[in-house]
């Protein structure tokens, strides 16, 4: 159909993501999936029986706005429990549809034009338009290529008068870097007697190996003040395609995010909902999960210690970066096509993570796959 309209882009310079791109060409070339954080395993059936359960009970019409209110003192308590945190079970947790509408939400209630909004490259690739489509400035501060760790001085020399937010991710898509105590102090440090409000993307909060500690926002009272948190049931539960999370927040910035998120689906779906606050009662069903991806994370990599690639840390995350440009003068986007349509394995270019499509010879792998395929994948890596 020809329209006479020519409507103004406020995102311009947006394409389609680089996830649909690829997920295209792995298709048309029959290629293995190692790049979406999505697992090609089935979540416990009992998940399933439990949403199919609430179905036939008659949960199927909205639930109300800010979630099922059984959910939220599940999360409440389990919050508590793990982090030593308090969170008012009816005015401080909102069930999300999905963590990205969660972060969504928490951007545009909080963030105003003429704001600015730091964040860190690698990132996810909603932050910055989300940012944008605020009227705001996303303020990017590009992480170590050797450790992936934050530059907090930089960081300081960054925050100025029109800082809003900070957003912080981990563990870490793409990198599978971790938050230690030493960020955790400076990020004290450097928001303290501050407007600032941090924004925590915490959806991989108990995918975190080696016996490592997730530094949650909840753990540390004078961050928790200031933070919105967002975290996933789907990467908890293996449903990615349930989209439903959760938003923590203290009430006064949760009232501004409500009022969004009220406006933008009203509520998460009801019989998920359901399902996730008996999945909640037993607490194994998310303590596990690490050593289950811990185990997937090393069977990765012992598979690909005869290749060429040089892989780099995975501390937490569906996720390890693995390092070509040592043996190949491609581009990042140049060397994941060839890894497509030459030996039919998709990967991520570490690039499409930075606002100006930086290069690193690096690609992200994720291990969110059954151990068949990790195998495979690795097979045809090491013939690259």
């Amino acid at each position: 159909m020809k329209s006479a309209m020519s409507p103004q882009s406020k995102l311009p310079d947006v394409g389609t993501t680089i996830f649909t791109v690829i997920g295209q060409l792995s298709a048309e070339h029959n290629a293995l999936n190692l790049s979406q954080g999505a697992p090609n395993f089935s979540c416990q059936p009992a998940l399933i029986d439990a949403v199919a359960q609430a179905m036939r009970a008659g949960h199927n019409q909205y639930a109300p706005m800010s979630g099922l209110a059984a959910l939220r003192h599940a999360l409440a308590a389990k919050v508590e429990a793990i982090y030593g945190c308090h969170y008012d079970a009816d005015s401080e947790v909102t069930v999300i549809a999905s963590a990205s509408e969660g972060i969504y939400s928490a951007i545009s209630a909080l963030v105003h034009p003429g704001d600015e909004v730091i964040y860190f490259e690698p990132a996810f690739d909603s932050y910055s338009p989300i940012v944008r489509l605020q009227g705001a400035t996303p303020v990017p501060i590009g992480l170590s290529l050797e450790d992936f760790s934050i530059d907090w001085d930089e960081v300081a020399s960054a925050i100025n008068s029109r800082t809003r937010m900070i957003i912080i991710n981990s563990p870490h898509n793409p990198t599978g870097a971790i938050l230690q105590q030493q960020d955790i102090d400076r990020l004290t440090a450097l928001t303290r007697n501050s407007d600032i409000i941090i924004l925590s993307d915490e959806v991989y909060e108990h995918v975190v190996f080696d016996g490592h500690r997730h530094e949650s926002m909840a753990r540390h009272a004078e961050l928790a003040e200031r933070s919105v948190i967002v975290s996933s049931f789907g990467k908890t539960y293996h449903v990615t395609g349930w989209r439903v999370g959760y938003c923590l927040a203290p009430q006064a910035l949760m009232e501004e995010i409500r009022k969004v998120h009220q406006f933008m689906v009203f509520a998460a779906d009801t019989p998920m909902q359901v399902a996730f606050a008996e999945a909640l009662a037993d607490p194994q069903s998310y303590l596990g999960l690490a050593d289950f991806y811990q185990h997937k994370r090393d069977l990765l990599v012992t598979a690909l210690q005869g290749s060429r690639f040089e892989l780099l840390p995975s501390y937490g995350s569906f996720f390890m970066l693995a390092r070509f440009s040592h043996f190949s003068p491609l581009s990042d986007d140049e060397f994941v096509l060839s890894l497509i349509r030459d030996h039919q394995v998709a990967t991520i270019p570490l690039s499409a993570f930075y606002h100006h499509n930086q290069p690193t010879g690096l690609i992200r792998l994720s291990f969110a796959k059954d151990d068949e395929t990790l195998y495979e994948g690795a097979r045809r890596l090491s013939g690259v």
